[in-house]
């Protein structure tokens, strides 16, 4: 068996969320604005596309606006992918004592058991993250920081708020299943045809065989297919996580709430509302990931073995 790699994983992820976020927040900024956009809400600017959305952020917020939140995203994406890569790593060892290779389904089943943890554990600093993103200059009351938001929101609303969202979360735990899986599976797919063997034969030994560019095409093609099946829960848990009025009440009560009143006003479209940011942020996004992930991970094992 590989030897036990759980922290260098964590260590790697770390990096690569840190990395991507920097990277790519203000497109997640007007992904954010669009998802929750019904159009029945006189508060929130309107835009006609994420062109337009960038520059008007730019014209009349500033560099604050387009990094509005950086900070509850960076510390929320390092931690996510620090504690996914290291429970990814630590269900796929688990499974591993008892066959010689993972089948589909396991590498499925640690991914999500690796997703589910990393909701519980970070949707408080997603739900600041959302507030963030979508105040405006125009706002009442507006949360000064991460800090003052955190604070505010224990006070107004009670530890409970900090979970809003959680639900459709949960759900989003397919996204990482999926991304995961697909980037296991063609990654051996990739090595397979470099080493002209069957699929029974791929290990970890074999990673030598790819480079960056592999590490960058795997990473956007798991991670679109991701994005396709499982956009909707984004946008449930974005409309759910909203500040509530100064009265107290919440624009959506739950996520069933959501759904309907979005299918209603809305139909389908409204499911998929902000997906081309989460695109043009996400693919790149993605292959930066795993090129920082695997590369740092390579050169954390070759330190460990020398």
């Amino acid at each position: 068996m590989a030897a036990d790699w759980q922290w260098e994983n964590a260590a790697a992820g770390a990096a690569a969320g840190l990395a991507t976020v920097s990277f790519s927040h203000p497109l997640d900024v007007i992904r954010t604005r669009f998802q929750v956009n019904d159009g029945r809400s006189l508060n929130l600017p309107t835009y006609k596309n994420t062109p337009h959305a960038l520059f008007t952020i730019a014209r009349t917020e500033g560099f604050r606006g387009l990094y509005a939140g950086f900070y509850p995203a960076v510390l929320g994406s390092t931690v996510s992918w620090a504690l996914y890569f290291y429970f990814y790593s630590k269900a796929k060892q688990r499974y591993l004592r008892s066959r010689d290779v993972l089948s589909p389904g396991f590498h499925l089943a640690s991914a999500a058991e690796a997703g589910g943890l990393v909701c519980f554990c970070t949707n408080p600093i997603w739900l600041v993250k959302t507030r963030l993103q979508l105040q405006t200059p125009l706002q009442a009351r507006p949360y000064s920081g991460f800090h003052d938001a955190l604070r505010t929101i224990l006070k107004e609303e009670g530890w409970r708020a900090l979970y809003r969202g959680l639900m459709p979360g949960l759900f989003l735990v397919t996204h990482g299943a999926i991304q995961f899986t697909a980037y296991e599976e063609l990654r051996k797919v990739v090595i397979n045809i470099r080493t002209e063997e069957g699929g029974d034969n791929f290990n970890a030994a074999d990673d030598h065989l790819l480079d960056s560019f592999d590490y960058a095409v795997l990473g956007a093609s798991s991670k679109l297919s991701a994005i396709l099946l499982t956009y909707p829960f984004q946008v449930i848990r974005s409309r759910l996580q909203q500040r509530p009025s100064i009265e107290g009440i919440p624009r959506y009560m739950d996520s069933w709430h959501v759904v309907k009143e979005t299918a209603r006003f809305e139909g389908l479209r409204g499911f998929y509302k902000g997906i081309t940011a989460n695109v043009l942020k996400n693919a790149p996004a993605a292959s930066i990931t795993f090129i920082v992930y695997e590369n740092v991970l390579n050169m954390l094992k070759l330190r460990k073995e020398s």
